[in-house]
This record gives structure tokens, sequence and C-alpha cells, in this order.
């Protein structure tokens, strides 16, 4: 296509709006930001492609920063707040309670929200705003808006005396509107303001040239596919970010957007007929819609009145066998109840016997005394052995709807097709948030899918479902409260029809917020046997032949020593859970909590000259802190090696059978800072293997001591994934 086919073609288009074919007023949709619902005020470009207000990203970057400033100084609990400190170095152990972050540094500014648009999280990189575009195309059809509303609102001239005269033109490079003399004196035939771009009267003044927001000297002259974003020749060049994408020139795009959108405006403005046809249709389908909706409620109607009267019924039924259980019981009671009022009246019996003993004569005792002595044979009887004629319990007349309550649950709509989905236990995980993962057995049939959560209180109570619309199979879960259960379950949907409800997965959050930290690669951190990633999140021990060297001094009695690992953040108050997981193939791993004044004792002993698994101080082997009871100790330790969970030695735990347990997948640790207490989890059940009391005089810090083989992974917290974006050019 040609530039000047390419140019009448589009002006034909912007003919269209301006005769009123498409009137400005029905793109107003269009115009309005997905976050303050107003017209857009210099939108931003973001990288999923939606724009938003310059003010409103700031002010939802600036929340997010409040609410992850709360999580992280109060852990979503105020009476259990947060501190971060430095953690000890060995120049510099007596600084060790000072308070503050890590090498002085501030907490990285927040740079992921979700698009009001999308409701995908996106990330605006390290320049934040400053990286993203702003969208001058936008703004400038906003301003046209403007101006059509207010078509009897003119714009007035910026250097006129007071009273000022209506504007006629506006210089875009002086950024300011003119009265024809203002234009004039300002803009003298003749010099360089003459030669100044003018428009007609406008509020919206754009940049001549479009500047790139990583390299602000350079002007964007190419346009990346994969971001689909315009970039300049810094940003190609090979230290740039677009250097391995695939880029094209400005005006290669400009002509193949062009064309795009040109050709698709041009069709949309032909289908006008069509378009009212399918208007017409579509207010059709939407009465016959109300039509079998109402049919379809009727017909739930009737079925759930059927329940009823079965459920009538049955009440019924059961009802009158438990009142005729009850007047017969009753009867038998009351039968027992009068023979026994009658001892009461034998009174009379025993003084009419005692006067039958007087008779002398044998022959008129015997004849009168036989039939009295049954009498009293008898009530002798239910005297010795008092036996109620029925019992009182009802216990076989109790209702069970375990199972019809089950099944009416789970009542829903024929599925017609779609299969159950299955929520993968095995993926799905919780620890900072939750994370629930599900499989279809038909993917492609399901449009979206519907995951339900809700929390169970310790008495069982369930609450109402929470309910969250997801096109994948994955969910993440935030703001969860701590220490309870929580119920998920997710059924399927393609179209209008929904699948019945998957079984629903239980699990456990954990009994305090989620404490983050890494390994510390400086505080006592031995480089010759131990390794350390660069995320700072594992560490492994490296038995060598630094090991096989220093094995050599067994002959003269001095031990191989562990290897300690702390992290790099510790704590001064509050409740704390921290999760890990030990490499299967490690020999000894040994993992809880040290306080500052200790840690300082065991990093400040030289290393193989003495033991230390000794302490002068202490009287007991600190390595294997269960051979004692002391609850004022300052560490707690476990260990974990050869695929086992050593339970510490204690009055509760003293058989060396009942202390060794299979070693969990997964690994968790609960400090109560202000109750001195130190719990271990396993993570796969939430269920607490051993739990004692820990001196927290001072600060404590997490702590993790290896020997051998051996590898330690920090838990991962779990957060959303963040949008992928497709290649669509």
């Amino acid at each position: 296509m040609s530039d000047s086919g390419e140019m009448s073609e589009f002006g034909y288009i912007m003919e269209l709006l301006a005769r009123g074919k498409v009137t400005i007023k029905n793109i107003e949709r269009e115009l309005i930001c997905p976050a303050c619902k107003e017209l857009f005020t210099h939108p931003l470009i973001l990288p999923c492609q939606h724009n938003i207000c310059h003010k409103c990203v700031k002010e939802l970057l600036l929340t997010l920063d409040d609410s992850f400033n709360d999580v992280g100084s109060d852990n979503s609990n105020q009476s259990s707040p947060r501190l971060w400190v430095t953690s000890p170095s060995l120049d510099k152990i007596d600084r060790i309670n000072r308070p503050g972050w890590k090498r002085n540094s501030l907490p990285p500014k927040t740079t992921t929200f979700p698009c009001p648009g999308c409701e995908h999280d996106v990330d605006l990189g390290e320049r934040g705003i400053n990286g993203l575009f702003r969208n001058f195309t936008l703004e400038t059809i906003v301003e046209r808006y403007r101006q059509a509303a207010r078509a009897a609102t003119a714009i007035m001239c910026d250097l006129c005396k007071p009273p000022p005269q209506e504007s006629t033109k506006s210089c875009m490079d002086c950024s300011a509107s003119y009265c024809n003399e203002c234009f004039k004196i300002y803009h003298p035939w003749g010099t360089i303001k003459a030669q100044h771009e003018y428009v007609g009267p406008t509020t919206n003044f754009r940049p001549k040239i479009l500047m790139c927001p990583e390299h602000e000297t350079e002007r964007v002259n190419m346009y990346c596919e994969l971001c689909r974003r315009p970039v300049c020749h810094l940003c190609k060049l090979g230290g740039g970010n677009h250097s391995n994408h695939r880029v094209t020139t400005m005006s290669s795009a400009y002509k193949t957007l062009k064309e795009k959108l040109s050709k698709d405006i041009n069709y949309l403005i032909g289908k006008e007929s069509q378009v009212k046809s399918q208007i017409s249709e579509l207010n059709l389908l939407m009465k016959e819609t109300e039509c079998n909706g109402e049919r379809a409620k009727e017909d739930a109607i009737t079925h759930f009145e059927k329940l009823f009267e079965i459920l009538e019924e049955r009440k019924s039924s059961v009802l009158k066998a438990i009142d005729a259980s009850k007047k017969l019981r009753l009867d038998k009671f009351q039968t027992q109840m009068e023979e026994y009022q009658g001892l009461l009246e034998n009174n009379g019996l025993v003084g009419y016997a005692q006067e039958v003993l007087k008779e002398t004569d044998q022959s008129c005792f015997v004849q009168t005394a036989k039939q009295l002595h049954l009498r009293i044979q008898k009530a002798t009887e239910s005297l010795k052995s008092f036996r109620p004629a029925a019992q009182t319990s009802f216990e076989d007349y109790v209702i069970n709807t375990s199972k019809q309550t089950e099944l009416l649950g789970e009542l829903s709509f024929f599925s017609s097709g779609i299969d159950v989905p299955e929520i993968n236990e095995e993926q799905s995980k919780v620890y900072n948030n939750a994370l629930i993962n599900w499989h279809h057995p038909e993917k492609d049939t399901a449009d979206s899918y519907v995951l339900e959560y809700r929390k169970i209180n310790r008495d069982q109570e369930m609450l109402s479902w929470n309910e969250i619309e997801v096109c994948g199979t994955s969910k993440v879960i935030s703001e969860l409260e701590s220490n309870c259960n929580y119920a998920f379950r997710v059924r399927a949907y393609k179209g209008s029809i929904c699948s019945p409800c998957s079984r629903e997965l239980i699990l456990h959050t954990p009994p305090a917020p989620v404490f983050n930290f890494l390994f510390d690669e400086k505080c006592g951190y031995n480089n010759e046997h131990l390794l350390l990633n660069l995320k700072r999140d594992r560490v492994e021990s490296r038995a060598g032949f630094n090991l096989l060297l220093a094995a050599e001094r067994i002959q003269v009695g001095y031990y191989t020593s562990l290897d300690y690992i702390i992290g790099d953040v510790g704590i001064t108050k509050g409740k704390h859970f921290w999760a890990f997981r030990v490499e299967p193939y490690s020999y000894l791993v040994k993992a809880g909590v040290a306080s500052s004044d200790k840690l300082q004792e065991w990093l400040r002993s030289p290393r193989d000259a003495v033991s230390p698994r000794y302490e002068q101080d202490s009287g007991h082997d600190s390595g294997s802190e269960d051979a004692c009871f002391d609850s004022s100790q300052r560490f707690t330790l476990v260990t974990i090696g050869m695929k086992k969970f050593f339970i510490p030695k204690s009055p509760t735990f003293n058989e060396a059978e009942n202390r060794v347990l299979p070693m969990p997948t997964s690994i968790g640790v609960f400090l109560d800072y202000d109750k001195g207490k130190v719990g271990f989890y396993d993570m796969d059940h939430m269920k607490c293997l051993y739990e004692r009391q820990v001196d927290c005089s001072s600060t404590m810090y997490p702590a993790f001591a290896l020997m051998g083989s051996g590898g330690i992974q920090l838990e991962e917290p779990i957060t959303a994934k963040y949008l992928e974006y497709e290649e669509d050019m």
C-alpha cells in the first residue's frame, strides 16, 4: 500500500468519525481508567498493554508498599511485631544486638502490582514508573472527548492581560494557547518562533519526539516485537534489555500496525447492518435466556420441593416411631411403678401375715399361709433384684445423615460431559500463602474454573465459601489466618454449564506469620567446608580433601567440628515461622535457634583447636542439647541425618525408639519469642514433632550446622507468577 493510499484510507476513517457515523461519545468506555473509573489523565502503557493513569499507578504502588511494610513490621499481628536486625560479624560481635537493616540498606520498593484491567501481576522492573511509555495518542483522544463534552467552554489565551481573550490556536513548542493578537506578538514573522507547530485550541501538549524511558536522551526508532513496545538503539545493543529480542524499524512497525488497524476499523464500519442484525438477535437471545432461566428456576424448585416432601415424609415416619417407642417404655415404667407402689401398701400385708403367724391350729395355718407366702415371696424378690422395665436411651433412634449430607452438599447441575477437576494434593501446599494446583481430565473442554475456599473453625463450624475465578489450573491464595484449617475445592465451567465440585482438600496454615531471611555469608561462614549459592537460600557441606586432612587429628583425640551458618536477620519479639528442607543424602545436620551471645561463643572458638561439642561453662554436651533438661537454655537445635529426625532427649522423650522419626520432606520452626518457646513441625501435615522452652533474653537467630556431606534448602515463599506475554506479531 502506498503512502498516499494509506493516508487516504485513514483519512476516510477519520472522516467517518467527523461525520458522526461513529460518534466520539460512543468511545467513552475506552477512555475510562480501570483504576479510578474516570477519564485518563496522563495515561501510561503497562507491560500487559493496558493503560492506567499516572497518578493511579503511583497510588497502587504506595498502597502495596504500605501493606508490605505493615506485614513486614507487624506480621499481621500488632501484638507480635517483627524487628529486622543485623547479623553478628566476627570482627564486631559486640554490636550484635543493634537493630537495623543489613548493610544499612533500605527495603526494596514494590514494583509489582495487579493490573486493574486484566488482574494479572505486572512487573515494572528496576526503573518502575520511569520505565513506562506515556500514551500520547490516547491522551490526545481523551482531550478531543473533553472538548466535545464541553463545546460551550472556550480555552482562554494564556498570555492576555486580564480579562483574557478566547484562544484561537495552541503552540505545541511553547505549550501555551494564544489569541490572534498574542500569537502574532510572541511568534513574529521571520523569527525561529514563527516556525513553531501550532494546532487548534487545546490543553493537551505532547512532545514532538518520543524519547526512550530507559535512555532518556535517546529517541525511540525501533519496535521490539517480543515486548511489543518502542525501543532505542541502545536497548538493542549488547548490554540492553532487548539485545536478544527481535526488533523491526519504527516505519515498518508503523506501516504494519496501521494497515491492520485501518483494515479492521474499515471492516467494522462496513458491517453496520450486520452489527444491527446481531444486536437484534442478541435481544431475542436475552429474552429467550430470561424465559429459560425462569423455567430452570421453576424446575429446580420442583425438584427441591420433591426432596422436601420426601424429607417431611421420613421426618413424620421417624417421629412416629420415636413416639411409639416412648409410649411403650412409659407404659412399662408405669406398670413397674404401680407394682412398687403396691409394696408401700404391703404394710397391711405384713400386719396380716403377723396375725396369721399367731394361728396355732396347724391345718388352718397351712390353709391360709400358702397363698400369703407366695405374695410375700414375690414382694421380697422385687426388692432384692431391682431392674427398670425399659431403657431410657434412644441411641437406636439417632438419625445418621452424614452420607445424605455429603450427597446434598455435592448437589449440582448435570455436568453435560464436563469432568470433575481433581486437586493435586502433592503440588498443593501452604506456607506464607496457599498454592492450589489441580488438573482436569479433559483440560481443553473447560473455559474457566472457580476455586472455593473457607476457614474451618476449631469446633468444625464451616464458614461461607469464598470464590475466585481462575483461567488456569493453579492459584495462589493470600491473606489466610495463621494456625487455621482451610478447605479448598474447585469446579469447572464451560459456557454456562458447570461441573460438580472436586473433593475438598484440607490444609493447615503455619502457627505464625512466615519469617523471611537468607543465609549469612559473613558471620561464621566457612567457605572451605560450606558452599553457598548466589541466592543465599541453599547451603551444602563439602566433605572433601580438607576433611580428610583434618581426620589425622583423630589419632591424638581431636574431633571434627560442626560448620555453623546462621540467618542474616535476627528476632527480638513476636511469633515467627520458617521452613527448610534437608537433602536425603545428608549425614548430620543440626537446625533450630540460637541467641546472639551463644553464637558469639561458638563462632569465637578457635576452629579445630578444641572440641566444639564440649563447653567449659555448661558442663554438658552442647552439640547434643538433649543431654540437659534446663529450660533456661540459650539455644535449641535438633539433629537430622541419614533420613531420620532425632527428637532431643527429655522427660517426655527418653527412650531411644521414641526419639527417632522418619525425616519429613520439609521441616518448620516456630519461635514464640515473648513466651520463650520453640517448636519443630512436619510441614506436610503441619504437626508439631517437638517443643521446648528456650531463653530469649537476647536476639535470636535461625541457626544451622552441618557435618560431613549434606545440604539445606530454605523453603521458598509462595508468590503469584508474573504474566507471560506471548509474541503476536
